[in-house]
């Protein structure tokens, strides 16, 4: 039977029986849209958080410490010896700015402050960020603006921080703050040397140079921030006070690994940093440029283990979303089976007589399976475009219940391409296997009884 007369006799049996066909077809789409409506939620979710976790600078940042301090506890069994290991200085910090693909590095700056206002005096933490924070999304829905320049005197505040200061947070923008912090001094070898007062000249020795007096300064209010931004920019979270990375390292604050070296004494004199952050074109180039810090004897973290389990929960959620959504396709099958099944016992004399003109079993079973085909296309089709509405629909809930909330809308739903097309496929495949049984029993169908059956 050519290819041309099976289709026209498939798309004239499912005319026949539109209601019924219909409705089979109808069940499908429900399937389907099941199905590409869970998938796509667990695809929308995980580009929103590969999207924010991205944009937030986390996934092409490296952080690095002086293997002479680590993170802090006991030392590592497998650490370098004190004598290979180096400080965290600012030769250190030109080195990594010179490695292939380093697009910044900047300090970790964070200080301990007091803030003056309206006569009134706020203990608190100040954080020092880079410029390209400008544009990671760390500052979005900001009330003001961000900084002017990249060493603009100017300050951000954390909302909870601003309220603090006075009930209406945004009377502060343009107001001048007062900031009292502990500035770290070092003095030469050489002025030391030339020190009259013996006695001063042994502590200066002692010291290594290093001194720590009480400074201030005035910075103006630029912006007001909600959320805590320091986590997506090296800070690990906590800042409340943020100020450009430039004027940060003006101020010359006091940092634990000064304190360090003023209690131990006989430090190199040269600032040395607690930790630096490096930046990186791409994510791809973060194990590249890891290694080539570690070989220079320093120790380093990243978050690339972190995206690799992010991944692998989002591919167990989408398993078992799609394992949820395909019982609706399974039972819309049986739906299938149903209707061919019944189609053969209407059509038992049909059949009869196309084997009686020469149909073979083959053209008969290539007949249902198109029916069944068919419906699962169209049923794919009306599925997919459904699945794509429901998504729809629950990006616009969520969307109007943030907006409620004075919180920015997010887009929880995606239906890819490859989404779209595997879930059509799928709907076809099912639709076939279903006809399996019904095909293979009208083609064993008897044409003499078939004839006989009316």
């Amino acid at each position: 039977m050519k290819g041309r007369d099976l289709t026209e006799l498939a798309v004239r049996n499912l005319r026949e029986a539109l209601l019924r066909n219909s409705l089979t077809t109808l069940g499908v789409a429900v399937g389907v849209a099941s199905l590409v409506a869970m998938l796509s939620l667990g695809v929308g979710l995980q580009n929103l958080a590969s999207q924010r976790l991205t944009k937030s600078g986390l996934f092409d940042a490296i952080f690095v410490t002086s293997r002479l301090r680590g993170m802090g506890g006991p030392p590592r069994q497998n650490s370098l010896p004190k004598e290979n290991a180096k400080p965290l200085d600012e030769d250190a910090r030109m080195h990594f700015a010179q490695l292939p693909n380093v697009v910044e590095v900047y300090p970790q700056i964070r200080f301990l402050t007091d803030v003056s206002y309206a006569g009134n005096t706020y203990s608190t933490n100040a954080l020092g960020i880079p410029e390209s924070s400008r544009t990671n999304g760390a500052f979005d829905g900001i009330t003001g603006k961000y900084f002017s320049s990249a060493d603009a005197e100017e300050v951000i505040l954390q909302m909870q921080f601003a309220k603090e200061l006075s009930p209406q947070p945004s009377t502060l923008i343009g107001q001048e703050l007062l900031l009292r912090y502990a500035e770290r001094r070092t003095k030469p070898a050489e002025q030391i040397a030339k020190e009259q007062d013996i006695d001063a000249q042994l502590d200066e020795m002692m010291s290594g140079g290093i001194s720590i007096t009480s400074r201030e300064k005035k910075l103006r209010v630029a912006g007001i921030i909600e959320s805590d931004p320091s986590a997506g920019i090296g800070g690990f979270g906590g800042g409340r006070v943020f100020l450009p990375i430039r004027v940060a390292e003006q101020l010359h604050p006091a940092q634990p690994s000064d304190v360090q070296d003023f209690v131990r004494g006989g430090g190199t004199g040269k600032p040395t940093y607690a930790a630096l952050t490096i930046r990186v074109k791409a994510p791809k180039n973060v194990l590249q440029v890891e290694e080539a810090v570690k070989n220079m004897g320093f120790q380093t973290f990243s978050l690339l283990d972190a995206t690799r389990n992010l991944r692998l929960f989002f591919t167990v959620f989408d398993l078992f979303l799609g394992l949820f959504g395909s019982l609706a396709l399974t039972v819309a099958s049986l739906g299938i089976i149903n209707t061919l099944v019944m189609a053969i016992l209407e059509r038992r004399r049909e059949i009869g007589v196309l084997k009686a003109l020469g149909a073979t079993d083959g053209d008969v079973r290539s007949l249902f399976f198109a029916e069944a085909g068919a419906m699962g296309l169209f049923g794919g089709v009306f599925g997919v475009a459904i699945g794509w509405l429901i998504g729809q629909a629950l990006t616009w809930g969520t969307t109007f219940y943030l907006h409620r909330q004075d919180l920015p809308g997010v887009k929880i739903s995606h239906v890819p391409w490859w989404l779209a097309v595997s879930a059509i496929a799928f709907a076809v495949t099912v639709s076939l296997l279903a006809g399996l049984y019904p095909a293979g029993r009208a083609a064993r169908l008897n044409p003499v009884e078939a004839l006989r059956y009316e």
